[in-house]
């Protein structure tokens, strides 16, 4: 996909992610939309992977470390063809394999079940260990927020990963400032993100998370990095592309009302008629 294709499909997204929160009536929107072009690069660019072979061997892994913006996930799977569009209606509904968290046994392109913050991390780590001791190919991908990154468990799995040279691992970490109860910076800074990884032995690249050019090249330097793990930390905008929603803390678990839905589907629209006129 060239630059403008991408941003479109984020912003299909985007829409995706708004319509399965306000089906649900919960749900994180702030985190899912601040990472939709995150997800748009890593699924229509930079992973091998097949919507036809859920389950191919020699796939590339991605663990949704912050497991609740599941919204986002689902919403790239279904652009992606791993299952309907329609489905994301179904969100947190009783009887529908869409969980509030990520649920390996039920949705298909889901390589990790996710949600108890800090953890997938470290799944993602032993997942790349596995792929240097079995001699394959694969590389693995792991996406964590901000906020996650106050977790303990989230530096000793960075310790492991420095110290064997996981470098078929990339993790990317979600900065958008703003988690559940405020600022990061005010509840418990993880700052600077940056410096923390590179004492552990990663190569560290940061980026701006709503520029695909910088994705880009951020992912191909990850590729050419040997003996280092790789830190991605992208500057991020939570609740991005919806006025409202816009680093907004109070939008990190909250879904909109049929009002706030029309008008953050309108705010979308305006975004993708901008692209069509590029």
């Amino acid at each position: 996909m060239n630059k403008l294709e991408l941003q479109k499909t984020a912003n299909e997204i985007r829409k995706g992610i708004v319509t399965a929160v306000h089906s649900a009536k919960s749900g994180h929107p702030g985190g899912s939309l601040s990472a939709a072009d995150i997800f748009t690069y890593l699924y229509f660019e930079e992973m091998n992977i097949d919507p036809k072979d859920p389950q191919k061997s020699d796939r590339d892994r991605f663990v949704l470390s912050k497991g609740h913006v599941a919204p986002g996930l689902y919403s790239t799977l279904a652009q992606r063809g791993f299952f309907p569009v329609e489905d994301l209606t179904t969100l947190r509904h009783v009887g529908s394999y869409l969980q509030g968290h990520p649920d390996k046994k039920h949705i298909p392109g889901v390589d990790m079940s996710s949600g108890s913050l800090g953890q997938g991390v470290s799944a993602a780590v032993g997942m790349a260990l596995s792929a240097k001791l079995s001699n394959d190919p694969y590389r693995v991908y792991t996406l964590l927020g901000d906020g996650e990154i106050q977790e303990g468990q989230v530096w000793e799995a960075a310790m492991f990963a420095g110290a064997r040279n996981l470098d078929n691992l990339v993790v990317i970490v979600d900065n958008n400032g703003l988690q559940i109860d405020g600022s990061i910076e005010d509840i418990c800074s993880p700052y600077p993100i940056d410096k923390k990884f590179e004492a552990f032995n990663f190569n560290v690249i940061n980026v701006d998370a709503h520029n695909f050019d910088e994705l880009a090249d951020a992912f191909k330097k990850a590729r050419e990095c040997k003996g280092q793990p790789t830190a991605i930390i992208a500057k991020s905008i939570k609740g991005k592309d919806v006025s409202f929603m816009e680093n907004n803390a109070a939008w990190h678990g909250s879904a909109p009302n049929d009002e706030q839905y029309e008008l953050a589907m309108k705010d979308l629209e305006k975004v993708g008629e901008a692209l069509c006129q590029k």
